[in-house]
């Protein structure tokens, strides 16, 4: 039985972070490290945990700010920040990711960023690539400026209407209502999350899933959105890092992966040469959460064994040196 617990880690200007750390029995072999997406939390990764803690990864979750445990209290969620709310959750990652490299040093850190963590992830890889071993992206999106540039006016409007900490239920329902729509008729406002009913209901009965964000939230995560659209930051990633991106052929977000596909695309272009996908015929946003979960998760596994077993190869002749993936960053 694999070892589960949870933690509080303090950021670098004051803000304590729920963790769940979830262990391996015996040595591990590598480290993955999981962002969540948006109105959720790490709890919910559990089940494609366990599975990755009986093939050696220990593996960690944190509730990102306004998210989770880390909010605190009902009430708190949906919020990052008074100011710069995109890049205190990225640097929050960077710190965490560093201090499980002082954990397990030498072991290859993967990070997974599903929907807005894949973003964070996107954006981690441009300013923080030294730090991980390889990126995986889950229910994401590509360079969506149009729609993007739209959505951040609407919040910055809606943001002057009810102020920082004010909760648009014009964006929240504009959001999952573009979302929903080609499912109808529908079930509930979460039917695009998948095609399994019952996950769809956990969902719902989970009183830290699915709120009614801040504005404030919603600028800042649309101000990260546009982010790694920015092509002249592409160079920062080496050319040999894994990137992994999954995600259902009806997955609304990444508008039936035709916005992945222009992803692949541009990561090719600026010759990124170790990027790899999968994309599931019929399944929707959370493809961990799917019907076809075991096979999503075994693919998933099936990389990452791939991905390690390289990087061990590629450190073995070379054992006096620190592997690539040792920490550059002060």
């Amino acid at each position: 039985m694999a070892i589960a617990a949870t933690t509080w880690f303090e950021s670098g200007d004051g803000v304590k972070l729920f963790v769940r750390q979830w262990r391996p029995d015996g040595t591990a072999k590598g480290v993955l490290h999981i962002a969540h997406g948006l109105g959720e939390h790490g709890g919910r990764y559990e089940r494609c945990v366990r599975a990755l803690n009986t093939r050696g990864y220990a593996v960690f979750a944190n509730d990102h700010r306004g998210h989770g445990s880390t909010a605190l209290t009902l009430d708190g969620l949906g919020y990052f920040a008074d100011s710069d709310g995109w890049n205190r959750v990225v640097e929050d990652l960077r710190l965490l990711i560093k201090a499980e490299r002082k954990e397990y040093p030498g072991l290859p850190i993967m990070l997974l960023g599903h929907s807005m963590g894949s973003f964070m992830a996107q954006d981690f890889l441009m300013r923080h690539p030294s730090l991980i071993a390889g990126c995986i992206l889950s229910g994401s999106n590509g360079k969506d400026i149009l729609r993007v540039s739209a959505l951040k006016a609407l919040a910055f409007i809606e943001r002057l209407r009810l102020g920082k900490r004010g909760r648009s239920r014009l964006m929240h329902l504009l959001a999952l209502n573009i979302a929903n729509k080609e499912f109808r008729p529908t079930r509930t406002l979460f039917d695009w999350l998948s095609r399994d009913t019952a996950e769809v209901d956990r969902f719902l009965a989970d009183p830290t899933c699915g709120f009614v964000g801040t504005t404030q939230l919603w600028f800042d995560l649309l101000q990260g959105a546009s982010a790694p659209g920015k092509t002249e930051n592409l160079n920062r990633i080496p050319k040999d890092m894994p990137i992994y991106i999954f995600a259902g052929c009806r997955d609304p977000v990444g508008h039936n992966c035709k916005r992945l596909e222009r992803l692949i695309s541009v990561y090719r272009r600026a010759g990124l040469s170790n990027v790899s996908f999968k994309f599931y015929p019929e399944g929707r946003h959370e493809m961990l959460n799917e019907i076809n979960r075991d096979e999503v998760t075994a693919d998933l596994i099936d990389w990452l064994e791939k991905q390690t077993r390289r990087l061990d190869a590629a450190i073995q002749p070379q054992s006096k040196a620190p592997p690539r993936f040792q920490d550059s960053v002060k």
